[in-house]
């Protein structure tokens, strides 16, 4: 009979008390404030010195200043850019036909929460030609509007806004969405850019509920109004396109940096809120099992749980056994069991390092003493499973937005690959047992030869696919770029498996390592039974000493990925929205072309 008890064996806990001390003084051990390990963030003695560009004269009374750019983990960053903060659509489209005229570039920058390049290349962008759009000061307007049938709710919001803003400005009115990855700062602008994603498909059983989707962020939406040029006026404007009746909505969706949304419309559904329990006593081994295992058998692996609830997520720890796994279920009513929340953010052992982890992750950075990596992974373990009796969180209750959330911008910051391997709902098992066993030999392998690149953790999640019936907008169709939008020659396809293997991005060989995964990847699952595409905010196209530089995978593997005539189609509404190229950067320049 499958373990279905909500029991986590693990060691006996500290205090609640002694687990929040430790956070606290984690700054103590590293020389952090609040406890962050801001491995990125350049020092003003590492900043080479540069003279500065004058400042531009902007329209409409628009007034520059000069910003660093300091990406998530730290690996792309610029000393200073010229940025300014636009009011409104309009401002936005004086700016793009301001950046025409004198050859400059626009960037929307939101929360800066992400790994790849689409928003700047790195210290060498020209702090010429470049201007950062600070969404978040003034952009953040929300407000229901009347939605179409099919959804019990609809909003409209600027791009500004951050997901947790947005996620409580519907929950207050008995709205609330399935999908949310875990940050809550990101933007809405930024979560469109790449079709931010959660963890969820129905679960055995469940019906489909109206104005949701299990698909990405992406497939909510119902119109976008964007600045695009308009060849009869030889200007950009700022024009709105609606789903299912203007091919410019969908690729606009999900537009990699290419585009430029002022605001959109996303259906809703009705707020149902969660529980979530999680565990940290199931083996990797069992977690992970070979379908048809005698370990599979006993009705623990990832699969099970996911038909169970629908909704799962497992952090792995580097050279450990023993996973984190988080259950969430629809839940309208409070278990007796559950704890209930009100806020996100429900995890603070996750937030900063306790001490004994900080000191392990500081000889790790300050003393190259790689080799911990083993025993930094035993650490963040012990903190999850110890912490999780200790702060009372093993089984929680409450909004659906409050347990969606749960990483803050203090946690430990690493860099991280990432993947979708979209393929049937039967073969998830499959797909999960097959990278399990294969990532576990390599670290095997390398760790026998004396290397150490991984030191963080796996995070698998299952998401649904961006399906047309799931949105509310009669003749829709997915996003032209969302990385779940279903391939036309396999329609049993019906969900993703979203991989992503993190590690502090100094590690010595983790480009390597990273290019062989990608590479087992990319060939394993090939379009057969299951297909390999790329997280468009994580690296990929990696090669021995860098990411996003495999101009076969850039050009060729990527592209190839969304089948005969898809990739140039979405290219090519993107190129006539913007024919200049102002949204864009070199990096772009190489991805999003035909």
């Amino acid at each position: 009979m499958p373990d279905t008890s909500d029991a986590t064996s693990q060691p006996v806990p500290p205090s609640r008390r002694g687990v929040l001390r430790a956070a606290a003084v984690v700054g103590g051990a590293l020389g952090v404030p609040g406890g962050a390990l801001a491995a990125g963030t350049p020092s003003a003695a590492a900043t080479p010195a540069v003279t500065p560009s004058p400042a531009p004269e902007l329209p409409s009374g628009l007034e520059p200043y000069r910003t660093p750019y300091t990406n998530w983990v730290g690996e792309i960053t610029h000393h200073g850019l010229w940025a300014c903060a636009p009011r409104d659509g309009q401002d936005l489209a004086d700016l793009a036909n301001w950046a025409h005229r004198r050859g400059w570039r626009l960037r929307a920058r939101g929360k800066a929460h992400t790994w790849s390049p689409l928003t700047i290349t790195g210290p060498a962008e020209s702090d010429q030609r470049v201007l950062l759009l600070d969404t978040t000061e003034h952009l953040t307007r929300m407000e229901l509007v009347d939605p179409p049938a099919g959804a019990p709710g609809a909003v409209r919001a600027q791009t500004g806004v951050t997901l947790e803003a947005l996620t409580a400005f519907l929950a207050g009115h008995g709205l609330g969405v399935t999908n949310t990855p875990a940050p809550g700062e990101l933007t809405l602008g930024g979560t469109l850019a790449i079709d931010a994603h959660g963890t969820s498909v129905p679960a055995v059983g469940e019906a489909p509920r109206p104005g949701h989707s299990y698909g990405t962020l992406s497939n909510l939406v119902l119109s976008v109004t964007a600045v695009v040029w308009d060849a009869a006026r030889s200007a950009y404007v700022v024009r709105t396109f609606h789903r299912g009746s203007d091919e410019e909505c969908e690729a606009l969706a999900a537009h990699l940096g290419r585009g430029l949304v002022v605001e959109a419309v996303l259906q809703a559904g009705e707020e149902t809120p969660l529980r979530c329990r999680s565990r940290t006593d199931l083996t990797s081994d069992e977690l992970f099992a070979a379908p048809g295992s005698a370990l599979a058998r006993r009705g623990n692996t990832f699969a099970d749980f996911l038909d169970r609830t629908g909704r799962v997520e497992a952090i792995w720890f580097a050279f450990t056994d023993r996973p984190w796994l988080k259950v969430w279920s629809l839940s309208p009513e409070r278990p007796l069991t559950a704890r209930e929340v009100h806020h996100p953010y429900n995890y603070p052992f996750s937030d900063s390092l306790p001490t004994p982890v900080a000191r392990l992750a500081g000889r790790m950075l300050g003393e190259a003493a790689w080799y911990l990596a083993p025993a930094f992974g035993a650490a963040q373990y012990t903190v999850a499973a110890t912490g999780l009796t200790a702060t009372l969180a093993t089984d929680l209750w409450g909004p659906a937005h409050t347990l969606q959330f749960y990483l803050r911008p203090t946690t430990l910051r690493e860099t991280a690959n990432g993947y979708a391997v979209l393929t049937r709902r039967a073969d998830v098992q499959r797909v999960i047992s097959e990278f399990a066993a294969h990532y576990s030999e390599q670290l095997k392998s390398r760790a026998a030869r004396g290397e150490f690149p991984v030191n963080g953790q796996v995070e698998i999640r299952v998401g649904g696919l961006d399906r047309p019936e799931e949105s509310a907008a009669p003749g829709a169709r997915p996003p032209l770029l969302s990385v779940v939008r279903p391939p036309a020659d396999r329609p049993e396809f019906d969900c993703a498996v979203w991989i992503d293997v993190l590690t502090q991005p100094t590690t010595p060989g983790a480009h390597a390592f990273y290019r062989d995964l990608e590479r087992f990847l990319l060939a394993t699952f090939d379009g057969e039974y299951a297909l390999t595409r790329v997280e468009w905010s994580k690296g990929w196209a990696y090669t021995g000493t860098e990411a996003w530089a495999d101009e076969e995978v850039i050009g060729t593997t990527v592209p190839a990925s969304y089948g005969p005539g898809r990739w140039t189609e979405a290219v090519g509404v993107l190129d006539r929205l913007d024919p200049h190229g102002v949204f864009g950067n070199a990096f772009t320049d190489r991805l999003v072309r035909a």
